[in-house]
């Protein structure tokens, strides 16, 4: 089969170029210019359409390459394998990367009642620095002690209170029960 005076091979590589190159640089360019596409982006994402016609167009050129199958029926495998494995895409990676993302923010606030552990003394009136594990990352942050009494490094701390951006803590001292 032709179009246009092409054989099929001819245009499933065309396709599966122009395709791939265009998905390559929406991917590194994505960021930039999210706002133009983002009215799209609750009907079609524009990654996803992209992916698909690139699977369609490589599917179709080994297909035609290597069976002798009618062309037609060469271009519904293509493109029922391209839904197939873009709908696997958007399910296992877009969309855990998408909610991966939201997920390593955290307030200010839910420091509050952590405990952390001195890594820079932190002297009577001055700052220091803690580090603070958890699910989401670890974090550094400047600290000051909520006594004005030192704070040796490596001593585990309880944070108190978050005031702009710092963290006032005091020592941790856990009791035991009985």
């Amino acid at each position: 089969m032709e179009i246009m005076g092409y054989p099929m091979e001819t245009v499933y590589l065309t396709g599966l170029i122009v395709f791939g190159c265009i998905t390559f640089l929406f991917v590194l360019v994505s960021d930039l210019i999210h706002g133009a596409f983002e009215v799209f982006s609750h009907i079609l994402s524009p990654t996803l359409v992209l992916s698909f016609f690139t699977i369609w167009s490589a599917g179709g050129y080994l297909l035609e390459t290597m069976t002798s199958v009618n062309s037609f029926l060469v271009s519904g495998i293509s493109a029922g394998s391209a839904l197939i494995l873009v709908s696997l895409l958007n399910i296992f990676v877009l969309i855990l990367l998408a909610s991966a993302e939201a997920s390593l923010n955290y307030a200010e606030e839910d420091l509050r009642g952590r405990i952390g552990k001195v890594i820079t003394s932190i002297p009577s009136n001055g700052f220091g620095e803690v580090f603070i594990e958890g699910i989401s990352g670890n974090i550094a942050k400047i600290a000051v002690s909520h006594d004005n009494e030192p704070i040796g490094q490596g001593s585990k701390i309880l944070i108190v209170e978050v005031k702009s951006g710092v963290v006032h803590v005091m020592p941790y001292e856990q009791t035991a029960l009985l």
